[in-house]
């Protein structure tokens, strides 16, 4: 059976008596003044007639961009990230955008290799993820907004940001924990070099520092459950234990869960547990776990809002999306001594 071909703009062109030229002007938009109405009606009469459909490839090609966006994340296992492509796609799509992922090593301060062999070329923008803001050099001033990566984005810096409010929300289970009673916290850190975790470890140290009697002690873990559950062993066998651990992921709270009861001891009657992020992992530990909500599909929409601002022209400001502690059963008053 011979191949069914695509009506062209030649055909149209044919069909309504006019120009090539013309009908690029009136299936474009850019006819007025230019074109007669009636002209105008009878080309894109006779477009609908022919079911013709303008080929976007060769028209984004003829204006120099590909209506495409690079999500760079540290990882995809990880299921924070899945609401945040959500998110930049949905806003994405509105606008005639796609988006592709990639990922960069969590060693390295940025993506060792493009997706593509010349990214400045086949991409629009960029939305980086955790990102070192250094990295994106090799992009060759693609358009880029950095997400939850630091104040790249300060007024007059050349990278607009939308970042979490992470310290707040730190200072906010640091708040929680106090008012239960407990002094003696131990952090669970995650062991990488990001802005987001070094803001967090300095604000839980604020804060600990500012209690009565508080005392912080600190092992540094992968974000895994069995790396976990090794530095939060290592603090809950010291010889005056934290009555509660602060974990800096709800993975790493996992593996602090599996910790406590190795050693017998109960969430949260023995130790109190905190997490970060509340992904769905959240709510599947028994007992459920406090932690804290970042909205990851809000930081995925409003990073591609600025970033589509700024293939605009406009310089989009700095945004901070606030946390939310949420307060569930892994976190009770210390066991009196």
């Amino acid at each position: 059976m011979p191949a069914i071909s695509r009506p062209t703009s030649k055909d149209v062109a044919q069909e309504a008596g006019v120009s090539q030229s013309t009908v690029s002007l009136v299936l474009g938009g850019k006819w007025s003044g230019r074109v007669s109405p009636a002209t105008a009606r009878s080309v894109r009469s006779a477009a609908e007639r022919l079911g013709y459909r303008p080929n976007q490839a060769a028209r984004n090609l003829r204006l120099g961009t590909t209506r495409t966006v690079l999500l760079m994340v540290p990882t995809l296992t990880a299921p924070f990230f899945g609401p945040v492509y959500t998110g930049a796609a949905r806003v994405a799509a509105r606008h005639g955008f796609g988006v592709v992922v990639s990922t960069w090593p969590d060693d390295a301060a940025g993506p060792a290799d493009s997706p593509f062999a010349a990214p400045d070329e086949a991409i629009d923008g960029i939305l980086a993820s955790s990102m070192a803001v250094e990295a994106l050099g090799r992009f060759r001033g693609t358009p880029a907004v950095m997400l939850d990566s630091g104040p790249a984005g300060r007024p007059g810096a050349p990278v607009p940001t939308v970042d979490f409010g992470v310290a707040d929300g730190m200072r906010e289970i640091a708040a929680h924990l106090a008012a239960l009673g407990h002094r003696r916290i131990g952090h669970v850190a995650a062991a990488v070099d990001q802005w987001t975790f070094h803001a967090r470890a300095d604000a839980l140290a604020g804060a600990v520092a500012g209690l009565p009697g508080g005392v912080l002690t600190r092992s540094a873990c992968a974000i895994d459950v069995a790396s976990a559950k090794g530095a939060a062993t290592r603090l809950l066998t010291a010889p005056d234990p934290p009555t509660a651990l602060v974990c800096d992921d709800d993975l790493i709270a996992a593996g602090a869960y599996k910790a406590a009861r190795a050693l017998g001891l109960d969430v949260p009657t023995d130790v109190s547990v905190t997490g970060f992020d509340d992904v769905l992992l959240a709510t599947a530990l028994e007992p459920e776990l406090t932690t804290v909500r970042l909205p990851a599909e809000e930081l995925g929409a409003q990073g591609m809002a600025a970033l589509l601002a700024l293939l605009d022209g406009r310089a989009p400001a700095p945004l901070v999306l606030p946390g939310e502690l949420v307060v569930r059963g892994s976190t009770a008053p210390p066991r009196p001594r």
